[in-house]
């Protein structure tokens, strides 16, 4: 601790008015109290005197220095006081004293005032530099000297203040990117993505760690990672179902794992952040196979889900648009005018079933183009795409030749989902082959040699299978077909369990993309829209419930969890069912077994009232293009108050 950093220009007197002992305490102490470290002046005073009765603290050689360590310093520091005529301090050599320094140091366990008076008593044996410091001729002079003595006598500190500055100068670099980044990334983009984006900020501001999370919802790419950010982060957590641009994290500490981790393992993943738990990432797929990476031993099934999730997460805005846009135009159509034109009736009604058509089209071709593209990159969009098309109108080598007088079959939603992933390994496999042609023709891959070969295997493969696949599909369909009774009931009741078991997870989008995938098959009957209808009904059913538990049982929950709960309402009846999760995440021992019985029960009661819906989305506002309406809402209000009561009954009450 440096003199210079004790004093204070308040706290030095040049020219001391004082002629005794008692005036010179008195004089002092007033200079340490300007300094404006003193609780009580009073008891400093009666603690410098205390030390006084001991022995004087006149050191001899015209020096003085008065200390005291007492609770009524609230900070460490120094008074400076000069007389050239010398005062009689007491001193054991009986020399006038021409130089005070008082010492004020606050009560604990440290020493201040020992090391100031070594420092001092240091310093000051140089008979030159005490003579100097009496004849300043001002506060800043006499700080000036007290500076470049310390400097001299104590030079190791220069470095290590050199070494501190650098410290604080790189820290402030470091303070001002985050120390750990993230990226959060859900199929549908909606709730799961920043739930974990909120999860992980909230866990962060809580354990003192800057973070910054990027969001890739379903409004694209928000809160980017930049470059520099990138560079400065000591590690990188990456939460997310579906694929996200990662070749900017090579040479990072990268950890990767699932959104839903980002949700309950924030504390978890935080903490493995700072301590750089975690292997580096290496973009370049020729990397070193001996070094780490951050692929962590990413198992077959869920590389397999992440790919499929990609294909959906691009695949559902061109169902969920499309398909209400369906819906609307029966809504506006006369259905007594051409049952079979049902929907393109009149102007305005064949207006939206053209668009949505069109829209709806895309479902296919769009979910095989996104598989292949997050297993091959770019490269695999164009391939998937065109292997989607054929999917879905059915080509064969036996009727390509003469497709209008032929009768295709559509492979549908399983022709297009095997298109996808078989195009992503057939750019795999081109990639690989190409990369043995030169440099100079690197440019041209992807905008001639990709397409064109690529294309063209998909076409053989797909012409192929198609056949085998539209098999495989017109006999799913006539088996759901065949279903009544009490095995169409345990159908409905099951997918809609399935879409309240993990609310967005794999088993409610599962669930999900088969009741939309119905809707794709040509000339979709009753059948086909029962099982849509299941689905939406168990998906809407968690929300509600919910909010019917915080309504009627407001002692089992806190005044947050009741007002979250009617928001609930809003989101159930618009088929939100991720409006839940914040409440399954915090006790899913009783929330999902409520919803789950309280779904399957408006599933099995859908399907039995022969309800159907020919939209994949819209919740209660599509209520009246759906097949006996009435009765769905029935059914809806029934699964909805006996998954709140059971919820209700199952938790505990808790004090406000």
């Amino acid at each position: 601790m440096r003199i210079t950093d004790l004093l204070s220009k308040e706290s030095i007197k040049l020219n001391l008015s004082s002629k005794t002992k008692p005036e010179v305490i008195d004089e002092m102490v007033d200079l340490v109290n300007a300094s404006g470290n003193l609780n009580n002046k009073a008891e400093y005073k009666e603690a410098i005197l205390a030390r006084e009765e001991l022995s004087t603290t006149a050191v001899g050689e015209g020096i003085a220095i008065p200390h005291a360590k007492t609770k009524a310093v609230k900070k460490a520091c120094l008074a400076a006081g000069i007389t050239k005529e010398g005062i009689d301090y007491e001193a054991f050599d009986g020399s006038l004293s021409n130089l005070f320094f008082m010492i004020a140091a606050p009560d604990g366990a440290n020493n201040t005032h020992l090391e100031v008076l070594s420092r001092l008593s240091t310093i000051l044996m140089d008979p030159d530099f005490k003579n100097s410091l009496i004849d300043s001729k001002s506060v800043d002079e006499f700080l000036s000297l007290i500076d470049k003595k310390e400097t001299e006598k104590f030079p190791e500190e220069q470095k290590e203040e050199k070494v501190e500055e650098n410290n604080k100068a790189q820290n402030a670099q470091d303070n001002k990117y985050p120390q750990v980044l993230a990226v959060t990334a859900c199929p549908t983009g909606i709730a799961h993505t920043f739930m974990a984006a909120e999860s992980l900020n909230n866990k962060g501001a809580e354990k003192g760690i800057t973070i910054k999370v990027e969001t890739n919802g379903s409004g694209g790419v928000k809160n980017a990672l930049t470059k520099e950010e990138i560079e400065h982060a000591k590690c990188i957590i990456v939460a997310a179902d579906k694929k996200v641009e990662m070749n900017r994290f090579d040479g990072k500490k990268v950890i990767i794992t699932k959104v839903a981790d980002g949700i309950h393992k924030a504390d978890e993943l935080l903490d493995r952040a700072i301590k750089g738990d975690a292997p580096i990432y290496h973009a370049d797929s020729t990397a070193n196979d001996s070094e780490e990476s951050a692929n962590e031993e990413e198992s077959l099934g869920r590389k397999f889900y992440k790919d499929l999730m990609n294909g959906v997460s691009h695949m559902l805005p061109f169902v969920v648009g499309g398909g209400i846009l369906i819906a609307i135009a029966f809504l506006l159509d006369d259905y007594s005018i051409n049952p079979a034109n049902f929907g393109k009736n009149t102007p305005v009604a064949a207006f939206f079933k053209t668009v949505g058509e069109q829209a709806f089209g895309f479902m296919l071709p769009i979910l095989a183009g996104y598989i292949a593209m997050s297993i091959a990159d770019r490269p695999g969009l164009a391939v998937g795409f065109v292997g989607g098309v054929i999917a879905k109108d059915g080509y064969t080598f036996t009727n390509v030749m003469n497709f209008a007088e032929s009768n295709p079959v559509s492979s549908g939603f399983l022709g297009a989902l095997l298109a996808g992933f078989v195009a992503g390994y057939i750019v795999l496999l081109l990639k690989k082959i190409f990369s043995k042609l030169p440099a100079s023709l690197e440019g041209i891959k992807p905008v001639l040699l990709y397409p064109i070969f690529g294309i063209l295997l998909m076409a053989i493969f797909m012409m192929a299978v198609n056949p085998i696949m539209g098999a495989i599909n017109t006999g799913l369909n006539n088996f759901l077909s065949s279903m009544s009774g009490s095995s169409q009931i345990l159908l409905g009741a099951v997918l809609a369990a399935m879409m309240a078991v993990d609310m967005g997870g794999p088993f409610n989008k599962a669930a999900y993309v088969f009741g939309t995938a119905q809707l794709t098959v040509a000339n979709a009957g009753p059948e086909q829209f029962a099982i849509m209808a299941a689905v939406m009904i168990g998906g809407m059913v968690p929300p509600i419930a919910i909010a019917l538990a915080t309504t009627f049982f407001k002692d089992r929950f806190t005044e947050s969890e009741r007002k979250s709960g009617i928001v609930n309402y809003v989101m159930g009846l618009s088929f939100i069912t991720e409006g839940a999760i914040p409440f399954a995440a915090g006790d899913p021992a009783r929330v999902i077994p409520s919803c789950v019985v309280g779904s399957a029960i408006a599933g099995a009661l859908s399907m039995a009232f022969g309800c159907g819906s020919r939209a994949p989305h819209g919740g209660i506002f599509i209520l009246p293009v759906i097949t006996n309406p009435l009765m769905y809402f029935v059914a809806l209000v029934i699964g909805s108050v006996v998954g709140g009561l059971i919820l209700g009954l199952l938790k505990s009450k808790k004090a406000n």
